[in-house]
Formats: structure tokens, C-alpha cells, sequence
């Protein structure tokens, strides 16, 4: 008989997000382990989304084929304002939506429910409980810890988003995570079973850069992602401006993608006088061939998170795993397990302290052409121990196994 299991998930195909780049690989492991999935999910938001692809992410009643033959079963996509708020209510949206949508799909062995987007592990603890199956939580992101650091926690919604992480995690059969640190918390936590599979990339699909050379002084830096609070972006921003353009420096930042900081960063910018000069440069989000022009243009590739949140030191950007397989030289401004595995990698450059010090570390990279090498011993770790295809075939044994044993 061929196992069946339904995935809650607020992002997937044909979206281009980190979430959806996960799932859409893991998925296609478990089709080819011989599992039937269904996919309960939002309409594609059009700004994670390219135009040529929309009209395949579009609302259905009908369930409609996914790209390895899973079945998705959408719910509208309520779009609300682009803040911290604003997100929340349109996740709480969607997770609603799909309780109705997930009880009229086939009943499932497994439910697996996804974070982030918070509502969805609730909307899946559940269906799995009126379809009196096991639940797996996927957990992207350290929650609660990160929402109490990003300050979430003031009022009644926060206890409450509090209260419903923890008591689904240590009510779930199964917590997945994708960092050891975390899962080592949650076990403290109480919570009976975790297991650990980390984020990773498809490397098939990511080329390997060649070096670019440049002069002395000349630096190119460029980050593709998310313009929020937990980038810290702003510190990168104003280290830059610091940087005189003159004495042979021309060190220029260039920031891609979206976010709710974005607009703030901008104003942060032009304040310091780095759009006016060049030094840093907004782009809208790109996909496809364009993300690697983007590299391609630059000498190093940044990876940035807070230093001064204590769940980011279990936290590790699945964008590292990307930068690792270009082979290109990373900036990285992070700490705990996300510099434990970028020390894998001998082209790195960890930056830390204030603006002042980042700023003077620039400086030094640009100083020197062969600061910035390629090197593709990073590739070759990422190829070992993050290469999604394999993480897929793990996470396939590890549904059997509980399967098994829920069946017993």
C-alpha cells in the first residue's frame, strides 16, 4: 500500500523562496521513495513569485499536479500590509483556509506542518488529530525564542503564539529541525522526539563561479535576500559609507531582494550618502539566471544575521549552503552554527564588532585583489553533507521508520 502524507506549508511552487526551495526538493525525494503527497497551501504571492509562472500558483478548488506529481490543494492568498503584522494576519488567514482544504483532500498517514508562517503547525496539530494521524513539525526557525527576541512576545498575541509553538512541539510524534543547536534546545524544552535535518541546495543547479579580477581598492559586494530585522543590514550600510571613496577605495554594496526594512535601509542609505556616491545599490528581487549575474558581478557574497540575538547563534541561513556551492569568497557576518559551517569553506571573512570595524575589514579586502578567492572545497562539504537530494532521502527513511512504529 502506498503511504500518503499531506505537507502544510505557506510557501511553495511555483514561488521562489527559501521554504519552497526545501520542500520542493524534499518532496520530490519522497515521490521517488513511493509516497503519495498532497500539498495544502496558499495561492503564490506574486511578489515571491516570477510573472511568466503565476498563473500556475493561482487559486483552484480543483486539486492540480505539482511539478513531481504531488497534489496541490491551494487556499486563497489574502495579501495584507507588508509588516511584521501584516504577515501574521495573512498567515493566520492562510492556516485557517487550509484546515477546510487539508479535511477534503485524501486522508494522509503523515501530516507534516511547516515554519514558519506560526499559524501553520496549529492548523496542522489539527488536522492530524481529526484525521487521528501522526504530526511532524518542520522547524525552519528557532520559535519561540525568535519571536521573543524580535519582541513579538508584548500582549495577548505573543502568549499566546508562545503557548501554541510549545505545546504543538512537545504534542507533535515528531520535531524536525535544521539546526543541531535548536534541536538540542527543544529536547531541554521537553519535547520527546527531534531529529535533526539540516536546510541544503539542490547543487546540480548552482554553477561555480570564477574569480573576477579587480584592482587594488576595488571591492564588489553583493547580497541577494531578505531586507528585514534580522539581517542587520543596516550596520553593513553604514560601515560602507564610512569607507572613503578616494585614496583608490571603491568598495560598493549591492542589496537585492525584498523585505519589511527595505524602504528604512534606503532612507539609512541616502542619509549617509552612499546612493548619491554608489556605494550601495537597491535591487529588486531577481530569479533564475539572474541571481548568478548577480554574483558573477560581485567579489564576495555576503551572509548576514544579528549577533545580538541569542537563537541566532542555532540559526543557519539556508542561503549559506547556496554561497558554499559557487565556490565564490563569502563576507559573513554571523555567529554559532552558521559560522561553524561556513568554517568549512578556507574563502571566508567573518566580520565583527560596529560599523567602524567592519568598515576598516572592508578596506583590508579591497586592499589586496587576492583577498577574495574562489575555492571550491566548500562545494565539496556541501556536496558531502547539505546537498538536498541526499537530505530528502533521509527525510524519507525517517517518515517510514515513524510510520512503522505508529503503525505497531
Amino acid at each position: 500500500m502506498t503511504p500518503r502524507v499531506q505537507l502544510l506549508t505557506h510557501s511553495y511552487w511555483p514561488e521562489r523562496t527559501a521554504p519552497q526551495r526545501r520542500w520542493e526538493r524534499l518532496v520530490g525525494s519522497l515521490r521517488q521513495d513511493g509516497w503519495a503527497v498532497d500539498v495544502v497551501t496558499p495561492a503564490v504571492n506574486s511578489h515571491h513569485t516570477p510573472e511568466e509562472v503565476r498563473a500556475l500558483g493561482r487559486f483552484r478548488l480543483r486539486p492540480s499536479p505539482g511539478p513531481t506529481g504531488e497534489r496541490l490543494h491551494r487556499t486563497p492568498y489574502i495579501l495584507l500590509q507588508n509588516s511584521r503584522a501584516g504577515r501574521f494576519a495573512s498567515d493566520l488567514a492562510s492556516a485557517v483556509l487550509m484546515v477546510p482544504r487539508a479535511l477534503g483532500a485524501p486522508k494522509p498517514d503523515l501530516v507534516i506542518a511547516t515554519v514558519p508562517a506560526l499559524p501553520t503547525i496549529c492548523a496542522g496539530w489539527l488536522v492530524s488529530r481529526c484525521r487521528r494521524v501522526p504530526l511532524v513539525v518542520d522547524m525552519r526557525d528557532a520559535w519561540p525564542e525568535l519571536a521573543r527576541e524580535a519582541g513579538v512576545k508584548a500582549g495577548v498575541l505573543g502568549k499566546v503564539m508562545e503557548s501554541a509553538v510549545v505545546s504543538v512541539q512537545r504534542r507533535a510524534e515528531l520535531v524536525v529541525t535544521v539546526t543541531e543547536g535548536f534541536g538540542q534546545r527543544l529536547r531541554e524544552r521537553g519535547v520527546a522526539r527531534v531529529e535533526t535535518i539540516s536546510n541544503g541546495v539542490a547543487l546540480e543547479q548552482v554553477p561555480q563561479l570564477e574569480h573576477r579580477s579587480r584592482e587594488a581598492g576595488e571591492l564588489r559586494i553583493a547580497y541577494l535576500g531578505n531586507h528585514g530585522e534580522s539581517q542587520a543590514l543596516e550596520r553593513l550600510i553604514t560601515a560602507v559609507a564610512m569607507i572613503p571613496r578616494t585614496e583608490g577605495l571603491d568598495v560598493t554594496l549591492r542589496l537585492v531582494g525584498s523585505g519589511t526594512q527595505k524602504e528604512q535601509l534606503r532612507q539609512i542609505a541616502a542619509a549617509a550618502g552612499a546612493l548619491e556616491s554608489g556605494a550601495v545599490e537597491f535591487c529588486d528581487p531577481v530569479h533564475g539566471e539572474e541571481i548568478w549575474e548577480h554574483y558573477r558581478w560581485a567579489d564576495t557574497a555576503l551572509v548576514s544575521l544579528r549577533t545580538d540575538w541569542a537563537s541566532f547563534a542555532w540559526t543557519v541561513p539556508s542561503k549559506t549552503f547556496e554561497l558554499l556551492g559557487l565556490g565564490k569568497h563569502i563576507t559573513a557576518a554571523v555567529t554559532g552554527e552558521a559560522a561553524w559551517v561556513l568554517g568549512h569553506a578556507p574563502n571566508v571573512s567573518f566580520l565583527d564588532g560596529d560599523s567602524a570595524e567592519i568598515a576598516a575589514t572592508l578596506t583590508e579586502l579591497a586592499a589586496d585583489p587576492d583577498s577574495t578567492p574562489v575555492d571550491s572545497r566548500g562545494r565539496d562539504w556541501v556536496a558531502e553533507y547539505a546537498d538536498l537530494p541526499g537530505l530528502g532521502s533521509r527525510y524519507a527513511a525517517l517518515l517510514r521508520q515513524l510510520l512503522q512504529e505508529h503503525s505497531r
